[in-house]
């Protein structure tokens, strides 16, 4: 079977060598993982002075960004009990009674997504100009 080896010889220098760029890659990966969801609370909070009709500011000051055990960022109520009635999500919803919710977290998402790209071409600009990527 016709072939043929291939030896590559090289030498490494700089900051991929030391090892500084990738500490600087996976910095701003979590950069922007961490600023993305910054930004997800504040549209939640955003959208929850829109449409609570009463509020009390006890379900808004439970929202808040965490690492999760995976090491990733996610927004959350802190687990409040009528969380997933104001969501819409919960059983004493819609049929059972009338109001449906108001769907916060699941409206926000795509708003979200649309933004994220813009807040990682900021944040790697932002590196770069520091000479880190």
């Amino acid at each position: 079977m016709p072939g043929f080896d291939v030896r590559v010889n090289s030498s490494a220098s700089g900051p991929w060598a030391t090892g500084r760029a990738g500490r600087a890659l996976h910095d701003y990966s979590d950069d922007v993982e961490y600023q993305v969801a910054r930004e997800g609370e504040r549209l939640v909070q955003q959208r929850l002075r829109q449409v609570l009709r009463h509020p009390t500011g006890y379900y808004q000051s439970k929202i808040s960004v965490d690492r999760t055990s995976g090491g990733r960022y996610k927004v959350h109520d802190g687990g409040v009990i009528y969380g997933p009635w104001l969501e819409g999500t919960g059983s004493r919803n819609s049929p059972v009674t009338r109001f449906p919710g108001y769907a916060t977290f699941r409206r926000t998402k795509p708003l979200l997504d649309r933004k994220a790209p813009q807040i990682a071409r900021d944040l790697l600009s932002r590196y770069r100009s520091r000479g880190l990527i």
